[in-house]
């Protein structure tokens, strides 16, 4: 089988230091905000000549949570429950044949770091800290938007949850990351399927571990730890 080597170009940063929490597509927690840090050798300013002219990017990157040697031409959407299987080409399930995703995000500004190099700062991605990017194309909206398009099974975000978030608790977070860490809690980070309301979760946000219960539609944080 023919076979073809990429490289990643950059590296992801953000907050959500795991999987588990970071939103199920681009967009849905714009307060979230994250970095892309080229690799030493794609540092060369001239790449990005002109970006800064373009409101939206593409990321094209790696599910390097769940690289697998074989794969399944079905796979079962969380957003079915887990019930019920569909192939895998007709949903955006990480468990691909060669475990890439691709997603529009807003470019919010280019920093110039002096060890780094141009960075760009990035809001409303779902990658999680430390995912290789593989290229970043600008976002075109005549070309890439097409708002009469079907969405399948997946016609709309789902409801969000309603958040108990006590605020000696949410004072422990710092002040600039709080929008961002409410909205990937609303946005609910447990798996489709998961219903008990007295099990006790933890997400990993920055410098903290987050641990909430989710009864109905109400997320109650009970501790925010180190």
């Amino acid at each position: 089988m023919e076979s073809t080597e990429i490289r990643p170009i950059a590296r992801f940063s953000c907050d959500l230091k795991e999987k588990f929490g970071a939103p199920r597509q681009a967009g849905i927690v714009p307060e979230l905000e994250g970095r892309v840090i080229f690799e030493p050798e794609y540092r060369d300013p001239e790449a990005l000549r002109g970006i800064e002219g373009f409101s939206h990017l593409w990321l094209i990157w790696q599910f390097s949570e769940n690289l697998r040697q074989d794969w399944s031409p079905t796979v079962r959407p969380p957003r079915l429950g887990g019930n019920r299987r569909l192939g895998v080409f007709a949903t955006r399930s990480p468990f691909r044949p060669n475990a890439l995703g691709l997603s529009c995000v807003r470019l919010l500004g280019i920093e110039q770091d002096g060890e780094l190099g141009a960075v760009l700062r990035i809001g409303g991605a779902d990658l999680m800290d430390g995912t290789p990017i593989f290229d970043v194309k600008p976002y075109v909206p005549y070309a890439d938007a097409h708002p009469e398009a079907l969405s399948g099974f997946a016609p709309d975000p789902g409801a969000t949850l309603d958040l108990d978030f006590p605020p000696e608790l949410e004072a422990r977070v710092p002040e600039e990351k709080r929008a961002a860490l409410r909205g990937v809690l609303a946005n609910d980070p447990r798996p489709r399927y998961h219903s008990d309301p007295e099990r006790i979760y933890g997400l990993r946000f920055g410098e903290q571990n987050v641990k909430f219960t989710v009864a109905g539609q109400r997320l109650t944080v009970v501790a925010v730890e180190p």
